[in-house]
């Protein structure tokens, strides 16, 4: 696909900056306080974000500017480094934050964008929870008029009745502020559900700002002043944009100060690489962003805006999804948004000089909600207890300690349960380097196949997420972890993201092998093992995509589908080729009594002691109405030549040789079996070609690969199979 201009569509892409704009200021200004840092600070990250992400960037429709993640770690580094002096803190921070630009330039530099694989996605969850919970407690305490009150997270919340009592002797000033701010807060909660046309034209940050100025508008209309107490207003300095503070490096040999560079480059980066990649998601062209260059225009323009007082510049998912809504089609959206910032500081001076703190901190109350509303918690808990468990670990002792100490336990904590599970430390222990991905183009459907061993998690997916991305997505791709022990639930999220991604540019990630594991959760993402913990089982609703669409295919041709069914042990002995087989399982059975057809999957082995192999495939079986002659049919390939070394003589067909070159066809009566291989039946077998066919004389079994069958691959074998018994019984 050909790169587009940066001023290609400029139109949809000024307007998408507009809207963009509309709610990138108050975000702006309000993150900025909440981190400690003054006002114009987050104007000027966004600012710098814009202009120079858009032209180094690798990204295409994300939006850059002050990220909600970092907001608790800067506060934290201004309070620290400053030693209760906020502007002192900000100098020190200033220079933590252009440190953790370049340490991103490096990452950049170095390709580190794959590191985001190594956090698992419940971990991520619970570190994000906890900068919500914090988020939401400090704003909240701002948005009822208090600026001061400082404290822990958990002091702050047993603090809140005290300060809802405090509010009945509090000056009108701090009254009328409240008031704006729980009416702005309102506004946030319920604007989604206005379906007003008018009202939807303005985001809801932007109808605080205009409720803020209508506020202040009314009283100048009506000749009165704003009662609101000017301690609670913003205030703008008149020198903003030409004034530049000087960071202070002279913390650079404390331990401490480094602590904070590496907790604001690692959350800044999390935050970042999390939402390009849901931004990949989102872009109706289809394109995935250069993470790598992406990182390093962040680490960039995060050392530019250090420089000229503002902090961290990170790519943000809420206004990039405000950006691809308002179709933006490249980097210049984020430009415009950038300059239409400026513009506005410039020209609205004034006006922003009459919001009150605690319309911003409403917003930032709401953004606090959302990343930890009660809906994410029930969502763990669906997708496992043990997930519920690694969440809630890792977001109290992210609020117990720092986000850094959070996100280890958080690992820690995954890596415990997954051991836990399996009850088999030495599956991770003995495998985790050791390669567990194979993968090869199959020559009969020209499919990618991939092909996982011993376990799939974060620690090792990225292996898998490689092999993935050399594979061109408007192909087809077979993953299959039919010989893995264990998946958790960040590998299959990780997979639904690919499986999105190819059917949007027009290929298939197809998943089996999952349907042998076990799990306690209805969840399709819930963690999978072959090692079953104490009542684990699979649950009636929990049944993985290929199983589902295996069940919707037996509706759609209205036979039975069982997940589980009663089999023979020796049923396969009876077929040539499969005699000294034993069955180990079956399941996931599609059968119709009528067309007398079964499909379904199936593990057997071979051999015993060190020579025994298990196999897992998909087979079909077809139960005849006549009687014909015992065989077994497949391709012949070179050890299919050479058979005959060992015994095993390949039956010609002299009226068809190039029949009898491509394929290798055996029996006990050779002259009984080039009697029932007719003309038509030749004819058909050569039209199909790479089908694996083994016959008891009364029963037909069918096979395609040595591997479980996509559901696709199913409906055709199906098809096969209806196809070649009417040829059959005639």
């Amino acid at each position: 696909m050909a790169r587009p201009s940066f001023f290609s569509g400029i139109r949809s892409n000024l307007f998408a900056g507009f809207v963009v704009s509309l709610i990138a200021l108050p975000l702006a200004l309000g993150l900025a306080v909440a981190s400690g840092f003054p006002m114009v600070a987050g104007v000027i990250t966004a600012v710098v974000g814009g202009v120079v992400v858009a032209v180094f960037g690798g990204s295409y429709v994300t939006i850059t500017g002050p990220g909600y993640g970092l907001v608790v770690v800067l506060l934290s580094a201004v309070s620290v480094l400053g030693d209760g002096d906020m502007y002192a803190g900000y100098l020190y921070a200033l220079s933590a934050v252009i440190l953790s630009g370049m340490l991103m330039l490096l990452f950049g530099f170095l390709r580190f964008g794959a590191l985001s694989d190594f956090f698992p996605a419940t971990t991520i969850q619970g570190m994000l929870s906890a900068i919500g919970v914090t988020l939401l407690v400090k704003q909240f305490y701002v948005m009822l008029g208090d600026m001061k009150t400082k404290g822990t997270v958990l002091e702050l919340i047993t603090g809140v009745p005290d300060l809802v009592k405090s509010l009945q002797w509090a000056p009108n000033g701090q009254l009328y502020a409240v008031g704006v701010g729980l009416i702005s807060l309102l506004i946030m909660l319920f604007y989604s559900s206005i379906t007003n046309r008018f009202f939807r034209l303005i985001p809801a940050p932007m109808w605080v700002v205009l409720l803020a100025l209508g506020f202040d508008a009314y009283f100048g209309i009506v000749g009165g002043e704003n009662p609101i107490s000017k301690k609670l207003l913003i205030s703008l300095p008149n020198d903003m944009l030409t004034t530049v503070p000087s960071p202070n490096f002279t913390k650079w040999t404390e331990p401490i100060f480094w602590g904070f560079v590496i907790s604001i480059t690692l959350v800044s980066s999390i935050e970042s690489l999390l939402s390009i990649k849901a931004v990949d998601k989102l872009d109706p062209e289809k394109r995935r962003a250069n993470i790598n260059k992406d990182m390093r225009a962040l680490g960039l323009a995060t050392i530019v805006s250090g420089f000229l007082g503002g902090m961290n510049v990170g790519t943000v998912i809420s206004r990039s999804s405000v950006n691809v809504n308002n179709q933006a089609t490249n980097r210049s959206s984020n430009f415009f948004h950038a300059l239409f910032l400026l513009l506005f500081v410039i020209v609205f001076q004034d006006q922003l000089g009459r919001i009150p703190f605690t319309s911003l901190a409403a917003i930032l109350v709401y953004t606090g909600y959302k990343l930890t509303a009660p809906a994410i918690f029930v969502r763990m808990y669906r997708i496992g207890k043990e997930q519920l468990f690694i969440f809630l670990t890792t977001l109290i002792s992210t609020l117990l300690t720092d986000l850094i100490s959070g996100i280890l336990i958080g690992l820690v904590a995954t890596f415990l349960v997954h051991v836990l599970l399996n009850k088999a430390f030495w599956l991770f222990s003995r495998n985790l380097i050791k390669p567990n991905v194979l993968m090869y183009k199959e020559t009969e459907t020209q499919s990618y196949y991939v092909g996982v061993i011993h376990f799939c998690t974060f620690l090792n997916f990225y292996k898998l997420k490689a092999k993935l991305d050399m594979v061109p997505q408007t192909e087809k791709v077979v993953v299959d972890f039919t010989l893995c022990s264990f998946v958790d639930h960040t590998v299959q999220e990780s997979l639904h993201s690919y499986e999105e991604l190819f059917v949007r540019k027009g290929g298939l990630v197809e998943i089996i092998g999952l349907d042998v594991l076990e799990t306690d959760s209805s969840h399709p993402f819930a963690v999978r093992t072959l090692r079953p913990v104490q009542r684990l089982r699979v649950f009636s609703l929990g049944k993985t995509r290929r199983q589902q669409q295996l069940q919707a295919l037996a509706q759609e041709k209205k036979w039975s589908f069982i997940e589980s069914p009663t089999v023979q042990t020796r049923q396969l002995r009876s077929f040539l080729g499969y005699e000294t087989t034993s069955v180990e399982r079956v399941l996931n059975q599609l059968s119709s009594p009528c067309e007398q057809l079964s499909l379904f999957d199936i593990k057997y082995s071979e051999g015993v002691f060190i020579a025994k192999e298990s196999v897992q495939t998909t087979l079909l079986r077809v139960v005849l109405n006549t009687r014909i002659p015992v065989f077994s049919f497949d391709r012949e390939q070179l050890l299919e030549k050479l058979s005959h070394l060992a015994g095993f003589h390949d039956i010609d067909f002299p009226q068809h040789p190039a029949f009898s070159d491509a394929f290798f066809v055996r029996g006990y009566d050779p002259k009984l079996v080039r009697n029932f291989f007719t003309n038509d039946l030749v004819s058909f077998f050569t039209a199909y070609g790479f089908y694996h066919i083994s016959c008891n004389g009364t029963e037909l079994v069918v096979r395609q690969f040595l591997r479980p069958a996509t559901p696709a691959e199913a409906t055709a074998l199906i098809e096969f199979g209806i196809a070649l018994k009417k040829k059959i019984d005639g």
